[in-house]
């Protein structure tokens, strides 16, 4: 993998995601830079990443739960 790729990648698993102006999640730009096997790449590491994180949380909720229950109110 090149230090470009990578930079893509890294990019691509933040759990940050932009919001458009009627307040839809937008996919992260980079993801449409990375290759099909990148973009899988990518995705199963998001999972494992989220997985790790509802592991330390102590209500078991990763940064994907955690944003959705602000979002409506019920942190």
């Amino acid at each position: 993998m090149t230090r470009e790729e990578e930079l893509l990648f890294e990019q691509v698993l933040s759990a940050h995601r932009a919001r458009g102006v009627e307040g839809a999640v937008k996919s992260h730009p980079a993801w449409h830079d990375l290759d099909e096997t990148g973009r899988r790449e990518a995705f199963e590491e998001t999972a494992r990443l989220r997985q790790l994180e509802a592991a330390m949380d102590p209500q078991g909720h990763s940064t994907t739960v955690k944003a959705l229950l602000s979002r409506l109110g019920r942190r």
